[in-house]
């Protein structure tokens, strides 16, 4: 497989990467892509080229479909990314439920699993889901990610305010489990690659917000969430926005805090929980005190106009299950930012660009961690 930096000299490292090199043009182009066109795209030898593909077909990744069109002699022999053994296991984990699927290196889900669980049998229940996958994929396993609200380091749970846990090593216990390297991700972070992916702009500088039971932000530099030194990018819910007699309690103890204004709750009610089907949170939408959600919406544009001002991104992106909340509540979003400060510009501001399954981010980092490689909208289509 393609082995970690550390485990690797100079030559070793060259050729990881041109492995890597050859491997994306298969994804990009899997069932046209030939030995000679990863030779002509990467300006490699022939020899270098076809020595790349061997390896690639030797551990699974890469497997020959037949020949391409005759151009006047020997057709050439045509690649295409092998879907047939490696797999990858995704686990997004929420409040009261949790949802894995088992990712096929051509993006296709050959399974998924979905629990539901009440915060004194979670534990019990996750360890079962994933005992049961194991047994039954184990051997394919390549590697596994695990999505989930709170911060983390990729190994440990920092803290879950949602889920209840501080400083879990996480990854540690799971990997024992499934018998596959785990990597945390944070919620948000994953979300953020996701729209990478679907809006097929990896270029840039992009705030990222996502709004759910909770709200949280990232920043995406070229694509790749930027990370901070303790884990805590974007941690930005409990940041109060809303002062004096319209300031509400929020859920973390204190008041006027941006979730406890412009979190799907803070907005909707209680009524709302993550994984509402469309029809039902657009009922709650439709019956939701319109001075609330236009209050929502103005404390999150302050918080947008801030953010904006400091970071300097190309646009905000609002994800999470705020497309729920329709065009209109973007628009009384975008009416707050309207008027940057001085020395600052108008970013534009819109809803994130869907389209792909919804554990797309999540997946790319576990196919960016083991193989480091790229999917595309069309592979993660819904």
């Amino acid at each position: 497989m393609l082995h970690t930096e550390d485990e690797l000299d100079g030559q070793a490292l060259v050729r990881r990467s041109n492995l890597r090199r050859a491997l994306q043009l298969v994804f990009d182009n899997s069932g046209s892509e030939t030995r000679a066109g990863i030779a002509r795209a990467t300006g490699l030898t022939a020899a270098t080229a076809s020595s790349l593909v061997a390896e690639l077909i030797d551990e699974r990744l890469v497997v020959e479909v037949g020949h391409a069109a005759s151009t006047g002699g020997k057709r050439a022999t045509v690649l295409a990314i092998d879907a047939s053994h490696h797999l990858f296991l995704v686990v997004v984990l929420r409040c009261a439920d949790a949802h894995a699927a088992l990712i096929a290196l051509d993006g296709t889900s050959v399974y998924e699993e979905r629990i539901v669980y009440a915060s004194d049998d979670r534990d019990d229940m996750i360890r079962a889901m994933l005992t049961r996958i194991a047994h039954r994929f184990g051997p394919r396993l390549l590697a596994a990610a695990v999505q989930l609200p709170g911060a983390t380091d990729g190994r440990v749970v920092l803290e879950s305010v949602q889920l209840e846990w501080a400083d879990r090593p996480l990854a540690d216990e799971l990997s024992d489990l499934v018998g596959a390297p785990v990597l945390l991700v944070n919620d948000v972070d994953a979300e953020a690659v996701a729209e990478t992916i679907a809006s097929g702009v990896t270029s840039g500088r992009r705030l990222f917000l996502h709004i759910g039971i909770g709200i949280g932000g990232t920043v995406t530099l070229d694509g790749e969430p930027a990370p901070g030194p303790h884990a805590r990018v974007g941690e930005i819910g409990h940041v109060q926005v809303v002062f004096g007699d319209e300031a509400r309690a929020c859920p973390c103890g204190r008041r006027g805090c941006l979730e406890s204004a412009a979190s799907m709750p803070a907005l909707l009610g209680d009524g709302f929980t993550e994984g509402m089907d469309a029809a039902d949170v657009r009922a709650l939408v439709d019956a939701a005190d319109p001075e609330r959600l236009a209050g929502g919406a103005i404390a999150l544009g302050r918080v947008i106009t801030m953010l904006t001002a400091m970071l300097d991104p190309g646009e905000v992106v609002i994800g999470g299950s705020a497309a729920g909340l329709g065009e209109g509540f973007l628009e009384l979003v975008r009416a707050e930012t309207q008027l940057p400060p001085s020395g600052t510009v108008r970013v534009p501001v819109r809803g994130a660009t869907g389209g792909i399954v919804p554990f797309a981010g999540a997946a790319q980092f576990a196919l960016g961690a083991a193989l480091g490689v790229r999917w595309t909208a069309a592979q993660l289509a819904e």
